[in-house]
């Protein structure tokens, strides 16, 4: 019984040490916290900063709100797609996307050739291709393809914000 109970105490001391130095390990990759930072965020409620968490470089000079980051010119949206299934052709798909460009384009037709590219080919997907999480996968790595031969290599990714099936 003994010998049981120092074992447990030796490995209970090993695990806990092994965790200590992990710990240690992921957290010095990590960046140091700014103190200054976190008291400016404290000090957030305060009459200085606008009152109620809101800064004072957040209003205009009529009241109005400051316009928000500018949209990145690499991530475009496209319009949504809404069509019917090959097979069965009752199933309708509607999907909001975004493509992901490797470089700015200059080409204004980009969005619209990409956009009817995967217009047509959704229209050839049959649902049981589309079935369970490696369909899904399949589909998007399709697509993806697809959207890179039409724009000529200047799609890196797209992204699929909503699909709805009905």
């Amino acid at each position: 019984m003994v010998i049981q109970i120092a074992v447990l105490l030796v490995m209970s001391l090993a695990a806990a040490g092994i965790g200590w130095v992990s710990g240690g390990i992921l957290r010095s990759d990590l960046p140091p916290a700014d103190p200054a930072a976190a008291e400016t965020a404290a000090a957030g409620h305060g009459e200085a900063s606008g009152g109620h968490g809101e800064s004072a470089a957040g209003h205009g000079e009529g009241g109005e709100e400051a316009a928000g980051p500018p949209p990145n010119p690499l991530v475009l949206p496209l319009p949504p797609i809404t069509t019917n299934l090959a097979a069965p052709s009752d199933i309708w798909v509607r999907m909001e996307l975004d493509i992901v460009l490797e470089k700015p384009s200059d080409d204004p037709n980009l969005v619209e050739r990409v956009h009817q590219d995967l217009l047509a080919f959704i229209r050839t997907v049959k649902m049981h291709q589309i079935e369970g999480a490696s369909g899904f996968q399949h589909l998007k790595a399709d697509m993806e393809e697809r959207a890179a031969t039409r724009s000529e290599g200047l799609v890196k990714m797209v992204l699929i914000k909503t699909l709805l099936f009905e």
